[in-house]
């Protein structure tokens, strides 16, 4: 009997401590500040012209009174994601016991148990980290919620801030890019398709898989039945409804420009210069490099050249190497369709669009645009005493002497791999590093091919020092950060050194102008021969290939544009596909220097051209069978009286 009493005292103790500190925390939640539900966390991004491009989260123009919202809209939300919306305090407890018992049951996580003011909580204040402290947040915040608003100015809030798919935030915005109305006129059927998209919104919205769709349809019909909302009939009546989508926005009716606006949010997040409170507190706008043209033109590309590929995946980006603004990214083809941004989240091996780094550091350690070796299967025995035997694509070989400059143009593996031992496995690491490339390398023999994984921004960062001219430069979306009452909280501090000598970097972009000249086909062709075509202007262009990864990075003063296409699944690439990243690069390019002027590099003042043997590495004579002009500095050019440059071997 004294135990029992004991205990009884100790519960009694317990829920006066429990009372008491719940008591401290309302009083906290109710009196302490208060949440602007219509302003917090709004994040605006503005492009280079300063024309907002995002209003996300709360940033949206579309905000719409519950009151105008059909009815139908807003009983299809309630009953089919907190059916207790209206009678509990912002945590349903009975459905957080039985999603707990239902998971352990099944050995899975599936159910949830999140309230409509928990996910509103989370999709207002906590953007960028997914920890604890993130959880013990969203918590918080939604008791402060509960405390300082009404249900249906929290439900409100909701629905004007909610993922619909697509890029969409908010029903009013939902309601007219999938219907082309008003929120306050939307129709059963319409509205329960609608309810149906937050819980996955790739997955269940109708533009993306109509099937998947229309079966969340039934099941939000299914619950306002089974809430005695509507009659069975009336269910079975709507499902038969066809429903015709719009599928437009007001303006940037882009499919990739979401992966730019999230690329923006990852750098925010890494730059560790905002915190959750300051975007609640005041919110932020964010000023990008973003060149809507570029996007478009990169988007267009994609889309001409990957239309019956269904599976192929894409990242490509457009950057400026004179400043390193990222103009236009693309993380993949669709982002309604996979959220994966391949652009800053994928490394791939990058294949022969790694030598122009390689030859680069060769022309600054003694060889030349004529610098010979003898190309024919080889195999290489390395210093720790394996052995290497890299082939060339195809097996074509000249098996015979060639220059530098043919190997670049023809993209010959031995040559390169010749290039590499000559200079040391750690020579490239050295001057990829040097260029920006931050990944670890390892210095091994197969390096100059791409073995390594890269991603592609800083892989065309490393492009742009050669873009330039020599400058290192830091590839970046954001320019300006302000907060809600326009002060300035960050602003990119441009910074560039000379890393690379102009002079060199000069003799390799014009050899890097032959990898679609066609004019020197021989036992085989330029390896970008096929889309000499469609090119214009000059460039230097490289491309890379390895059995799942396709490379094309190519660039002028102006502007670097760098295309991988391949699988997400590693699958094996077929011959047919190798077109794509060349073509997407070609159009790209092409289609956003459309009207401007040629523009290349002027020469520097030692360095001098001349018309080369490009087989012998010779001058040129008449009986030369593929002759250009190619550049040396001065001295180390053929024929020069003093001294040759000609590093030949026959290994």
């Amino acid at each position: 009997m004294k135990k029992f009493k004991v205990i009884i005292k100790i519960l009694i103790a317990l829920m006066l401590i429990f009372c008491f500190l719940y008591s401290i925390l309302f009083l906290c939640a109710k009196y302490g500040s208060k949440i602007d539900i219509e302003n917090s966390n709004s994040i605006y991004m503005f492009d280079k012209e300063n024309i907002s491009f995002y209003e996300g989260n709360n940033g949206t123009k579309k905000w719409i009174k519950l009151k105008d919202i059909s009815k139908y809209l807003i009983n299809a939300t309630i009953y089919s994601e907190d059916k207790n919306f209206y009678s509990h305090t912002g945590f349903d407890i009975p459905r957080i016991i039985k999603s707990t018992f239902v998971n352990i049951k099944s050995k899975d996580l599936k159910e949830g148990a999140s309230t409509i003011t928990q996910q509103y909580a989370r999709n207002l204040f906590l953007t960028f980290d997914k920890t604890w402290e993130r959880k013990i947040k969203e918590a918080w915040y939604a008791f402060k919620l509960e405390t300082q608003y009404s249900k249906d100015e929290i439900l409100e809030g909701y629905l004007n801030t909610i993922n619909y798919g697509n890029g969409i935030l908010g029903i009013e915005n939902a309601s007219l890019y999938y219907f082309n109305k008003s929120a306050k006129d939307l129709s059963l059927a319409e509205a329960s398709m609608l309810a149906g998209i937050p819980k996955s919104p790739d997955n269940y919205s109708p533009l993306n898989d109509e099937v998947a769709a229309k079966k969340r349809q039934k099941q939000i019909l299914q619950a306002l039945v089974n809430n005695n909302v509507i009659s069975k009939k009336t269910m079975d009546d709507t499902l038969e409804v066809k429903l015709t989508y719009y599928g437009k926005k007001e303006n940037l009716n882009l499919s990739t420009i979401m992966y730019y606006q999230d690329a923006v949010i990852r750098e925010l997040q890494s730059l560790k210069i905002v915190s959750d409170d300051t975007i609640r507190q005041e919110g932020l706008k964010i000023y990008t490099a973003l060149d809507v043209n570029a996007q478009s033109n990169l988007e267009e590309s994609i889309k001409n050249n990957l239309e019956n590929k269904e599976e192929m995946q894409v990242s490509a980006i457009m950057m400026n190497p004179n400043n390193g603004e990222i103009i236009a990214l693309a993380g993949g083809k669709d982002y309604s369709k996979s959220q994966y941004n391949r652009a800053v989240q994928s490394k791939r091996q990058v294949g022969s669009t790694m030598k122009p780094i390689l030859y680069y550091a060769a022309l600054e350690n003694g060889l030349t645009s004529a610098t010979t070796f003898l190309s024919k299967p080889t195999t290489f025995t390395l210093d720790n005493g394996l052995t290497y035997s890299p082939s060339n694509y195809g097996d074509i070989y000249p098996n015979d002497k060639i220059t530098m400059a043919l190997a670049i143009s023809y993209s010959d593996n031995i040559y390169a791999i010749k290039t590499h031992l000559f200079l040391g496995e750690d020579t490239l690491v050295k001057y990829a590093k040097k260029m920006g490339i931050t990944s670890k390398l390892q210095a091994n023999a197969s390096l100059p091919l791409g073995t390594n994984e890269l991603t592609i921004i800083e892989f065309v960062n490393a492009y742009s020092s050669l873009a330039n001219t020599g400058y290192s430069v830091k590839g970046h979306l954001i320019k300006k950060v302000e907060d809600g009452n326009g002060d300035i909280i960050y602003e990119y501090d441009e910074i560039k050194d000379r890393i690379l000598n102009k002079s060199y970097a000069y003799i390799l972009n014009e050899l890097l102008s032959n990898t679609y000249d066609i004019t020197l086909t021989s036992y085989t062709a330029p390896t970008c021969a096929s889309i000499a075509p469609k090119l214009t202007k000059k460039y230097a262009v490289k491309s890379g290939t390895t059995d799942y990864d396709l490379w094309t990075v190519g660039y002028n003063p102006n502007i670097v544009v760098g295309v991988w296409t391949g699988y997400d699944d590693n699958r094996k690439l077929s011959n047919k596909e190798y077109k794509y990243a060349k073509n997407i690069w070609a159009d790209t390019i092409e289609n956003y220097l459309r009207d401007q002027k040629q523009t290349w590099y002027e020469k520097p003042d030692n360095v001098v051209g001349v018309l080369t043997d490009v087989q012998t590495g010779q001058v040129a004579t008449n009986n030369s069978k593929l002759k250009k002009i190619l550049y040396y500095i001065k001295g180390t050019e053929p024929g020069y009286k003093d001294k040759t440059n000609e590093k030949t071997t026959t290994n």
